[in-house]
């Protein structure tokens, strides 16, 4: 990305079910769902959203392996985007293990997420 001009983060938690998909993507929505950038086309090359840039930086607790990429990128609906997988996050006891809610252990995961906008 040559120029960034928008940046913003959130975070999302799987309360049960350790699901790291489910957090990862409550992050990148809370990140990017209580935001408007109505001046984008203006700054983008051409004024075309097709030229916009989207990179998504993911920190995750575990299971990154499971990370569906695909999935995540589709939750963005424009511009080019690419995923960022590093260390980091948090996954913690959730204090109860509920087997109706496809608990495997006790543990949250909580994922951080920082979406960069540019071209």
């Amino acid at each position: 990305m040559e120029k960034i001009i928008f940046i913003e983060t959130g975070y999302g938690i799987d309360l049960h079910g350790q699901d790291i998909n489910e957090a990862a993507s409550r992050a990148v929505k809370n990140a990017i769902h209580y935001n408007s950038m109505p001046g984008i086309r203006m700054v983008l090359p051409e004024n075309d959203l097709k030229k916009m840039r989207v990179n998504v930086k993911l920190a995750v607790p575990t299971d990154k392996e499971k990370l569906d990429e695909a999935y995540i990128k589709s939750l963005l609906p424009y511009g080019e985007v690419t995923i960022e997988v590093m260390d980091g996050g948090m996954a913690t006891t959730s204090g109860i293990f509920l087997e109706d809610q496809q608990d495997k252990n006790d543990l949250m995961y909580i994922v951080n997420a920082v979406v960069e906008v540019g071209f």
